[in-house]
């Protein structure tokens, strides 16, 4: 590539979990040139992360390694351990250029089409002591489970609520790992407020989750319905505390892993400045799309887990619609071709969702008043209790909160803390928790260094 040159291609793929695999594959059977960025060593995100090198181990764990093959053997572009750090939306049309580091060099390319399938991130879960050495979320734990074969072997305990802990629970039980217990944090009220939105075509999940909860005990594994965990040690975990039926009681733990379900990656669809909306069952806010993924920046799309909780299934079908709907507006397709194809992906779509109101209500996230000491912001080690003083110094939304504590100014950028912060100062100014707008996020969304930069400058980057 000569100098002041861009990579030209038709769509720009940011994520290889299940919507991007999906949309990369759809696209490519479209005749569209596919350029697929994502900053793991392999395709598969959270849901299929590691998948070709252990293999699948159910259903749709099949389904995943199958469509993974098929973008390999496709004519898609995979760039893996490329870190995406700024997308500029094309002024004068739909798409943008992509910009990203990979194997410490800035580079870039323009795509008429970008969509962005950038998964989930946990849901912080603050309790007291959760900044000790040996306390680490459900998900980085699966993650280690997945691509290292890591297991809990000794005084491991999960505390939290949400389907992945039982997953979680199973999958190391069934490899020979060890946990101490589970400490069930769910609001019990939820359960009657879910068991209204139970239809026939939520008993499959149902059951499956009943079966899990079922083998778990079976294994031995100790279930507590508990309330206000509390992560204590000098200097690392040693001991677990909590209340069952308003008695407190501790127990010896060298692991714990936390959990209180998941929301959207959003950081990039907040840079690009695409209007958002507010999900109150989960509280969390996720992009506007249109039928075909298209956000409020033309020609930018979002598909799967980042444009709103629904797990894999529902993620791989909205990945094919969102492709659909590029293809068509590139012109590959035409309008009866685009609706006749994504007729049954859209009813299958609907089918892969139908749980969510139910799971919704279940897990609604916990109620949250960390005491004033407990840490919300990790890296600049922002307490709550220094939130709630900002509210009385008169500190009304997040980024003002950024100067006057410097929360979300450490490396992750409010990745970890902006949901938690944000509810701490909701409740702080007696507003509710949409009425706090998020973290703003500027690009770069990822560190840059001063050549890298100047490679850019000069147009030497591809």
């Amino acid at each position: 590539m000569t100098r002041n040159e861009t990579e030209s291609t038709d769509l720009i793929i940011i994520g290889s979990g299940p919507a991007g695999i999906a949309a990369g594959v759809e696209a490519t059977r479209r005749n569209l040139r596919v350029l697929l960025l994502d900053e793991n060593a392999a395709a598969g995100g959270r849901a299929w992360q590691a998948i070709e090198a252990r293999g699948a181990s159910d259903a749709e764990e099949d389904e995943g390694l199958a469509l993974i093959r098929e973008l390999i053997a496709s004519d898609a572009r995979i760039r893996h351990e490329a870190e995406v750090w700024c997308i500029e939306p094309h002024g004068a049309g739909p798409g943008g250029t992509v910009f990203w580091n990979e194997n410490g060099t800035a580079r870039s390319a323009r795509a008429s089409r970008v969509l962005l399938a950038t998964g989930t991130t946990e849901r912080p879960m603050p309790v007291p002591g959760w900044t000790l050495p040996g306390v680490m979320t459900v998900g980085a734990a699966q993650i280690a489970l997945k691509t290292a074969a890591l297991l809990p072997d000794g005084n491991t305990w999960i505390a939290g609520q949400g389907p992945l802990i039982w997953l979680y629970a199973v999958q190391v039980l069934r490899a020979g790992g060890k946990l101490g217990g589970i400490l069930d944090l769910s609001d019990t009220a939820a359960r009657w407020r879910a068991l209204a939105r139970v239809r026939r075509s939520v008993m499959p999940d149902l059951r499956k989750g009943l079966t899990w909860i079922d083998e778990i005990e079976r294994m031995g594994v100790t279930l507590l319905r508990a309330t206000g965990p509390r992560a204590e040690g000098r200097g690392e975990l040693t001991r677990i505390a909590f209340a069952v039926k308003g008695k407190q009681q501790t127990e010896a733990c060298d692991l714990l892993l936390l959990h209180d379900g998941v929301i959207p990656s959003i950081q990039i669809t907040r840079a690009l400045g695409c209007e958002h909306v507010w999900h109150e069952r989960q509280r969390y806010w996720r992009p506007v799309t249109d039928a075909w993924g298209e956000t409020s920046v033309p020609g930018i799309h979002a598909a799967g887990d980042g444009a709103g909780i629904g797990g894999a299934a529902a993620a791989v079908l909205s990945g094919q619609i969102a492709a659909l709907g590029c293809a068509h507006a590139l012109g590959r397709v035409d309008t009866a071709t685009r609706d006749r194809d994504a007729g049954p992906l859209r009813a299958a779509w609907a089918k892969a969702l139908a749980s969510r109101p139910f799971l919704d209500a279940l897990y609604a996230p916990r109620a949250f008043a960390p005491d004033d000491d407990t840490v919300i912001c990790r890296c600049e080690e922002v307490s709550a209790g220094q939130i709630r003083e900002a509210s009385a110094r008169g500190c009304q939304g997040m980024n003002q909160l950024k100067a006057f504590t410097r929360c979300g100014m450490g490396p992750c950028q409010g990745r970890m803390c902006g949901t938690t912060a944000a509810e701490v100062l909701a409740h702080a100014n007696k507003v509710h928790a949409r009425a706090i707008e998020p973290l703003h996020t500027r690009f770069p969304a990822r560190p840059l260094s001063v050549g890298q930069l100047a490679e850019l400058k000069a147009g030497t980057a591809s």
